[in-house]
């Protein structure tokens, strides 16, 4: 079908469509927008969407995406000539949405790219909008985090997710699961860490009566109460390497043996891990078999640290506060939000948490202060010195005195952070004036 400036049966095709579509032109301008589109995103009527651009409708902007600081699929696919996929966060009226957006070009007899067709779909289990439970953020490391984990959650490719401690990794896992064919089905997680070696086995494969000392009945393993769901296992770095031949048979069996059972059994699992630590090290060292490595990590995903999403703070916090069981709304200080703006929370988000949760005990109001965070103030220093040593930049004392201050710490805490009297504090801000 060749496409000119009035495609009539275009328009046609794309307003049968059960999905959300929209058709727009080079110019980042709305030609059609179908019935789901409009409905999904609560517009009174296509009036309301036809001859504006793209990104004044989804976004608020004035410019195009990729000059408003996200990744913009039409330049993607204008320039590759291709389809492009990314996800975005688009407003609506009630709340904002994460959406997969499929852009494809269409192209006339020529070979030109005359219009493209973008589909739309919305992601349901994570929202950008603060939140009791779940995924939730708006920064660019997160939404390629949310791409990567949107593109291999309905499929049975097995998920390496690495990060750091405290990143939210289970909940990662637990988001492809919900997002998979296998959503219905048990969501099993197993926490290598926590098991001790002699009952690791036992714990994942089950064993039979008088299998060992203290075996006294049948236990199933969590192998088999996974069957047809997805197996999580957490830190899978410290499985012990004798367990790792076994993991890895049934990975690629599907097959396995209770402690003290000759009889095969066969389980059908989706497997996901996690881990913080360096599997290529530990591989490297002997101390993880290289072929059960390369099994697992067919689809590695990466979880941002909190120092890689800052821009992700207000809605975390929001989030987190809500989740807090207080009967009080409570709200962070600009003050106290610079001061965790320079903080470089090496616990991640789980340290976020705790902090929250200590301020909230601490507070007698319903705003949370620069005082009421418990923090390691020379974390804080750190932070903001390595931001100024970029710059080729050192602080001195008065210097780093004023920097301190303007992240809302007091006097006190300022004196305890240069290990100096509060006097000298003060002695130093009165020649400065």
């Amino acid at each position: 079908m060749a496409l000119d400036n009035s495609p009539e049966l275009l328009i046609q095709l794309v307003a049968s469509l059960n999905e959300p579509h929209v058709l727009i032109d080079q110019s980042y301008v709305i030609r059609f927008a179908n019935d789901a589109y409009l409905q999904l995103h609560n517009h009174s009527g296509i009036d309301s969407v036809v001859g504006q651009t793209c990104y004044a409708v989804s976004h608020g902007y004035s410019l195009p995406c990729d000059q408003s600081g996200e990744s913009c699929p039409l330049s993607m696919s204008r320039e590759s000539g291709t389809r492009e996929r990314v996800v975005h966060i688009h407003r609506r009226a009630e709340n904002d949405l994460y959406e997969s957006i499929d852009l494809t070009p269409l192209k006339n007899k020529r070979g030109d790219i005359v219009f493209f067709l973008e589909r739309l779909q919305p992601l349901q289990h994570f929202s950008p909008n603060s939140q009791r439970e779940g995924l939730t953020g708006r920064s660019p490391m997160f939404l390629k985090m949310l791409d990567h984990l949107h593109r291999v959650a309905p499929t049975d490719t097995t998920v390496l997710i690495e990060g750091e401690s405290g990143t939210g990794k289970e909940l990662v896992a637990r988001a492809i699961h919900d997002s998979s064919k296998r959503s219905l089905k048990p969501f099993i997680t197993v926490d290598c860490t926590a098991l001790p070696e002699a009952l690791i086995e036992s714990e994942l494969f089950g064993h039979e009566k008088g299998a060992f000392t203290g075996a006294y009945a049948l236990k199933r393993g969590l192998v088999e109460e996974a069957d047809g769901g997805t197996l999580f296992l957490d830190e899978i770095g410290d499985i012990p390497i004798g367990l790792q031949a076994k993991l890895l048979r049934f990975l690629e069996s599907g097959t396995y043996r209770r402690v003290g059972s000759n009889q095969l059994r066969h389980a059908n699992v989706r497997l996901l891990s996690a881990t913080h630590r360096p599997l290529k090290k530990l591989v490297e060292n002997g101390e993880f078999r290289n072929d059960l490595y390369y099994r697992i990590s067919t689809f590695p995903l990466s979880v941002p640290s909190l120092r890689e999403r800052r821009d992700d703070l207000p809605v975390l916090i929001t989030s987190l506060l809500r989740r807090i069981e207080s009967g009080i709304t409570y709200r962070v200080s600009d003050q106290a939000l610079k001061l965790l703006n320079a903080y470089s929370f090496p616990g991640n988000i789980r340290e976020l948490k705790n902090i929250l949760e200590r301020s909230v005990l601490l507070c007698d109001g319903k705003t949370i202060k620069p005082c009421h965070l418990s923090i390691d103030l020379a974390s804080v220093s750190q932070n903001n010195e390595r931001q100024v040593d970029a710059l080729g930049r050192t602080f001195k004392p008065d210097e780093e005195i004023g920097v301190l201050l303007s992240l809302g710490l007091t006097k006190r805490q300022i004196a305890m952070k240069l290990g100096v009297s509060e006097r000298t504090v003060y002695r130093i801000l009165r020649s400065l004036q």
